[in-house]
């Protein structure tokens, strides 16, 4: 059955390929130049949020390197630690908010110093997979369409969130 199925995962995507220029082509649409027109407008919309991505990355940068997202842990580890959280995982969930990528550093370290298979490490990998990057997420969509009436969008997104935190907490600490 494995066999199956990796034999089937591996030709998936050259059918796929296959079947949209064989679409195209039985409807006599010029498959090359839509294509190339795509990553046109692909490479356009990278370099229109490029900007907005840096600015991200270098304040989440900052943060980390100045060392404000361990005081924020400090701070907060008080009262993660009255519930049995460590205080790297508030950490992860600030980070989070900002960056995937630096999150996922950040997560690695979490698993260098509790162990993959700890609490702790079970957590974050949970809470790194079932949150998402809120500003990051809303900075990028919003300044590339140009919107500035985002609603109840940061408060949807920050309840979610929590949603997410509480969940991975509590199956966190079932494993």
């Amino acid at each position: 059955m494995a066999n199956a199925l990796t034999n089937f995962s591996n030709i998936i995507i050259p059918l796929l390929i296959f079947y949209v220029v064989a679409y195209g082509i039985i409807s006599k649409c010029n498959v090359y130049e839509d294509f190339i027109k795509g990553a046109k407008d692909g490479l356009y919309t990278v370099i229109k949020i490029i900007p907005t991505l840096i600015a991200l990355m270098v304040g989440v940068g900052i943060l980390r390197a100045s060392g404000f997202l361990n005081f924020l842990g400090n701070v907060a580890g008080k009262a993660f630690g009255r519930i049995g959280i460590s205080t790297d995982i508030f950490s992860l969930i600030i980070v989070k908010l900002f960056s995937g990528s630096a999150a996922t550093g950040l997560a690695i370290d979490i698993f260098k110093t509790h162990g993959t298979d700890s609490v702790t490490g079970m957590t974050a990998s949970i809470l790194c997979s079932c949150t998402e990057t809120v500003f990051y997420t809303m900075s990028l969509y919003y300044m590339t369409v140009k919107i500035t009436k985002t609603r109840w969008t940061l408060a949807g997104a920050l309840l979610s969130t929590l949603a997410g935190v509480i969940a991975s907490i509590i199956l966190g600490k079932m494993v």
